[in-house]
């Protein structure tokens, strides 16, 4: 068993992105790049791979280790999670025991497709769910909290139920909605304690911060890091007028990635931020996601130059 604790992962955690060719095949100097950019400095506590921001659910069971062992090598010991996206239990397993054997640290189980449509409103299904992914490996278990709106997020009492099953020792929590989010913060804090709690809500990391967490799990963080250190930094110290200013550094960069309709495009405007960066040559998702339009593309572009990640020249 990972002697990894939710103690572990207090702090910031980066959801990288991962960059492809033009034959959509992966870019594995992008990628390198990438992580020295957003999981090598030393106000980043851990890495998670193979999520939502990673594209996860669009790479085969070989590209998903490849992820795992690479990142292992480049950030050395800080604590590496692996996503599981899965549409059935058997295949979740085999995800499990795979980015066990490649090196990773815990297993961040997204909730499958199959437990939507209310099922996630009580805890049967996703308990059992979860309980069987962690008999199945000896690592620890984070959960993965989708948006109310996706119809796929866990209630309080369901979410502390699942966060109560042994080997679970953290939750990114993504409801996308403040009043959720402090219902759902107190009810982990009464059922399971030493459950990291990691925000994760898009528009709303000022207000999660003010209510409380132990870190923040973000994609975001891959485009700016120094932005999230500084916000994390100031929430750690209690300084509210640090903790506003640091939001507000943040702020245009959050309304350029997530404000506009699809928000599923976010992780796509990340990738973008980073080709005008320079990090990567090449910003396309693979499909069915979408490349960025050109009027997005303009918005993080001024977003990155507010914030002085990106010079007037470029």
């Amino acid at each position: 068993m990972s002697k990894l604790t939710g103690k572990d992962l207090h702090g910031l955690t980066v959801a990288t992105v991962l960059p492809f060719l033009e034959d959509m095949s992966i870019d594995w100097a992008g990628y390198d790049r990438v992580l020295d950019h957003c999981a090598c400095p030393a106000g980043i506590t851990a890495v998670l791979v193979n999520g939502h921001a990673g594209e996860g659910g669009a790479l085969s069971d070989a590209e998903r280790v490849e992820v795992i062992r690479r990142t292992r090598a480049k950030i050395g010991p800080k604590p590496l999670l692996a996503g599981v996206i899965a549409h059935a239990t058997d295949v979740a397993i085999d995800q499990a025991r795979q980015a066990e054997a490649a090196g990773a640290d815990c297993i961040v189980v997204f909730p499958a497709i199959p437990l939507g449509g209310g099922a996630s409103l009580t805890a049967r299904a996703p308990r059992a769910y979860v309980e069987a992914i962690a008999r199945a490996v000896s690592l620890p278990v984070s959960i993965f909290q989708y948006p109310l709106g996706s119809g796929m997020g866990y209630a309080p009492k369901v979410l502390a139920e699942i966060a109560s099953v042994p080997g679970v020792i953290a939750v990114k929590e993504g409801c996308d909605s403040i009043l959720a989010y402090d219902e759902n913060l107190r009810a982990l804090r009464a059922s399971a304690p030493d459950v990291a709690v990691l925000a994760s809500n898009f528009n709303w990391f000022l207000p999660q911060l003010a209510i409380g967490c132990d870190g923040i799990l973000s994609g975001l963080i891959s485009l700016v890091p120094d932005l999230f250190i500084d916000l994390w930094t100031a929430a750690k110290s209690n300084d509210l007028v640090a903790l506003r200013a640091a939001n507000d550094r943040l702020y245009p960069v959050i309304r350029a990635i997530y404000h506009d309709q699809p928000v599923m495009d976010m992780h796509t405007r990340m990738k973008t931020g980073l080709k005008e960066m320079g990090i990567i040559a090449n910003d396309a998702p693979r499909a069915p996601l979408m490349p960025v339009l050109p009027e997005q593309r303009a918005k993080i572009v001024a977003a990155l130059r507010a914030t002085g990640q990106l010079a007037e020249h470029v």
